[in-house]
Parts: structure tokens; sequence; C-alpha cells
């Protein structure tokens, strides 16, 4: 089976490390996998516009719903490519639902934004897809689209650490829980070394988000990052993001509050387990279980025990470490590339 994703990439942001995976598990199975759009050797990806044979297109969101340096005959080539029966929408965003917001995050500020989205994704196909076991609407089907990648994985060395604490991730809607984590971690900065923020804007704000209407979206507290003397570091390309996960004893896992709300998945889910650190869940304790497993609550940053939970983890990494690796395990024979690409093919073929 040739199947063609249509998915605008970054070169340090999204889900293209879950990409690669499909596509090596493609190659594995016997089937083939392209990304719609020109050649770009900067994502090693197979980037093509031939969709001659082509058994299937999958539409995943994230960002944006436009294509990537496309030109204006892009959509008439792969709405006739395949009927809609073959054509599967991912909504990694959240965004196929009425307007929602919580905690300050949203997925559309207008009616009319909510229902124009849901109107072109109709459109296009009924296969209507979320990464969240309990989508909202009554049509929308549950699939978990990201992977865990056994090659990922790096082993646990806390000897040659360079940071107590590295969080990997840009700032939109981001603040509400870094500022949760940070001020769990003060009681106890004294016993702990560096902390990195690396990604996007926890410097200084890029000029684009500040932009009126957007600014909110992006806001941080830079003054009380460097009280406590928190280094802002630059984003990192998609390839480099668990080596860099690897610097830290400890990496908090933050969703945006959305995504949290409607107990989404993403990329982050999976790839910090493999990244031969400690993951602390600033999430809900029931979505951590059903994730991660019963052992993985000894790792939730929960309350006035958060402060206790941080100090433990930097002085006993490897008894964590134990935790981690019985979630690796889990992960690598419930969420593999093999798994997902199964799946997605039962998805198309229904």
């Amino acid at each position: 089976m040739k199947i063609v994703f249509v998915y605008w990439g970054y070169e340090n942001a999204g889900s293209m490390l879950d990409l690669k995976g499909y596509a090596r598990a493609a190659e594995t199975m016997g089937h083939e996998v392209i990304i719609y759009g020109p050649a770009n050797p900067t994502f090693a990806l197979d980037y093509s516009q031939d969709l001659n044979g082509a058994d299937a297109i999958v539409f995943v969101v994230e960002w944006t719903t436009q294509l990537q340096f496309g030109d204006r005959v892009d959509w008439v080539r792969l709405l006739e490519a395949v009927p809609p029966e073959r054509r599967v929408v991912i909504d990694c965003d959240g965004c196929y639902n009425d307007p929602l917001e919580y905690a300050g995050d949203y997925n559309h500020k207008t009616e009319k934004e909510s229902r124009d989205w849901i109107e072109f994704c109709d459109s296009l196909t009924s296969k209507i897809y979320q990464p969240t076991p309990r989508p909202l609407r009554p049509n929308v089907k549950s699939f978990f689209f990201h992977i865990y990648d056994k090659t990922w994985e790096t082993p646990f060395d806390f000897s040659a650490k360079d940071y107590s604490m590295i969080y990997v991730g840009h700032t939109k809607f981001r603040w509400h829980g870094m500022s949760q984590v940070l001020h769990a971690l003060e009681p106890v900065r004294h016993k702990a070394g560096r902390i990195g923020l690396v990604g996007e804007g926890w410097d200084a704000p890029l000029e684009w988000t500040e932009w009126e209407e957007i600014k909110d979206n992006y806001y941080v507290d830079r003054d009380y990052l460097k009280r406590l003397d928190v280094e802002a570091l630059p984003p990192v390309p998609f390839a480099k993001v668990i080596e860099t996960m690897e610097r830290g004893v400890f990496n908090p896992v933050i969703y945006r509050p959305l995504f949290e709300h409607l107990h989404m998945v993403t990329c982050r889910t999976f790839e910090t387990i493999a990244g031969g650190t400690i993951p602390l869940f600033l999430l809900d304790r029931q979505y951590v279980k059903d994730v991660f497993g019963d052992a993985a609550l000894e790792l939730v940053l929960s309350g006035d025990k958060a402060s206790s939970t941080i100090e433990d983890v930097l002085e006993r990494p490897d008894y964590y470490a134990d935790i981690v690796h019985g979630i690796r395990k889990e992960f690598a024979k419930l969420h593999t590339p093999e798994v997902r690409l199964a799946r997605l093919i039962e998805i198309i073929e229904e």
C-alpha cells in the first residue's frame, strides 16, 4: 500500500520523528510512505508530489490548515488521487470540535472558525480521528497517531548530566504549566544544578509572537526565569530532541492546557520515555495511569508534594529510572511504528 501523508513539516517542532518511524515501518512491512510536497533534504523524509499509485491520503493536522510549499492545484491533485473513503484526517490539535477554552488556551476564537474547519474536514472524508482515548464529537474516533520507537532509547547515566532539569519545547501556551513546575522547584533550587528551557521564545519573544491578538499565547515571565537562574536555550532540530532531553536528570512533561483537557497524547508523550531522563508529569493522575501505567503515578508532580518529588528524583534518580524502564517495555509492545501503521491501514480499509 502506498500511503501519502499531508503534513506541514518543521525542523524544530512537531511530529517529524513520528513520520520517520512510519516510513521505516512501511519499508519493513512491504508498504510505501511519502510526505506530500517538493523534495526537502532538511527533513530527511521522502517528500514527493508523485501521487501515481497512491492508495490512501492521510491529513495530519498540526499547526496549520495550509499545504506546505505547494501551488494552486495541489488540492486538485490530492482529491483526485483517491476517493473520500481512502482519505483520513488526524486532528492532532483538537480543532475538530466546537470552540473550547481551558486555562487561557483555545482551539478556535469564534463559532465561525470552528464551523468552517469542521465543514472543511467533512468535505475531505468521514474518517476523522484524534489522538485521545475520549473524543468529544460522536463521529470522531480514537487513534494514537504518535509512536514510541525503541531505536530512540538512550541509556540512563546520571553521572554525567550537565543539567538537573531540561525542558524541550516552545513557549506557546506553556507558561501555565512551566510556572507550576518552577514554583515546585524553587524551594529545592539550592539542591539542583543547571536548569535549561530549550525552544523558541524562552530568552526573548519572537517578533511575530508580539502581535496583539496572539501575544498572551506566548507569555513568559522572563524576570522570574532570571531570578531562578534558568537558562533559556535556542531550539534544536527534531533529530536532536531526545539527545537534548538526555542532558537532564529530569524533564517535565507539560502539555498545552487544551491538550490536557482533551486527554490528548502528543509526540512528547512517547519521546520523553526514550530519552535517558526521568519524566515528571504535570498531568491529571488518571490520564497518567491510563497512558503510562500505575507505576508512573510516582512521577506525577502533585500539589504540595511536588517539591519533595523533585528533591527525591535528584537524590535517587536510579530508583525512578527503574520505573521508566518498565514504561519502556510496555510502550515497546503497544506503541511501535509497526503497531501504529498496521492500525492505520485497518482504518484506511474499513
